[in-house]
């Protein structure tokens, strides 16, 4: 699909259910339903979130957040305003940076704003740097959304949205993390041990950095 073609949703459909999943509504209406122009991602931005996702969990002896379709995840939860991303910004947030990716209704047009940053961090085309330019670009961004007192970034609501559609995934919650089917064992105090993983069941995505 050349840039700018119309979107095949069908292509989503692993996306579909885990978004599906997370907001309590049918597959069918995630996929199906139709998305305003400015949600319609391009072929570049597709490309841009599936490698921005692997760079925040690159594979290692578990998949990657590309391989279980988290770029496409984040795509879809942008556009249904998966936690609150199609609420209005607080207009003390909104700075000249960002009022050019603003809507009519005061909310933010995320994935524009994610593109255009990337490209400026690597003065030019994002895609056209090594993959240790593009990982230490990320890492920058990264670093002055999460620093303490930063101003409010995008970048925190879109790495929310990775997390979140990579650990329930079902590589995420299985193989990432530890899943013990409920109810299970009550085990009130068990060491922890060096490389041990969390576990699927106490995994909010709420807490990052």
């Amino acid at each position: 699909m050349s840039e700018g073609a119309p979107w095949d949703r069908r292509d989503f459909l692993g996306a579909a259910t885990l978004l599906a999943l997370c907001i309590g509504v049918p597959v069918a209406t995630v996929r199906l339903s139709k998305l305003d122009e400015d949600d319609e991602p391009s072929e570049r931005v597709r490309d841009m979130m599936a490698e921005v996702t692997e760079l925040v969990i690159p594979r290692t002896d578990t998949p990657g957040a590309r391989d279980v379709g988290t770029g496409d995840f984040v795509i879809l939860a942008l556009a249904h305003g998966l936690s609150g991303t199609k609420a209005p910004v607080a207009s003390g947030a909104i700075t000249p940076a960002l009022s050019s990716f603003m809507r009519r209704d005061g909310s933010l047009r995320y994935l524009p704003w994610l593109e255009r940053t990337l490209d400026q961090a690597a003065n030019g085309d994002f895609f056209r740097r090594t993959p240790a330019e593009r990982e230490d670009i990320l890492a920058k961004i990264d670093a002055a959304a999460m620093a303490p007192g930063a101003p409010w970034s995008p970048w925190v609501a879109i790495k929310g949205l990775i997390l979140t559609g990579y650990y329930t995934s079902q590589a995420g919650a299985s193989q990432e993390l530890r899943y013990e089917l409920v109810p299970g064992r009550f085990d009130p105090d068990l060491p922890l041990r060096p490389g041990d993983r969390a576990w699927s069941s106490d995994w909010t995505a709420v807490e990052f950095g």
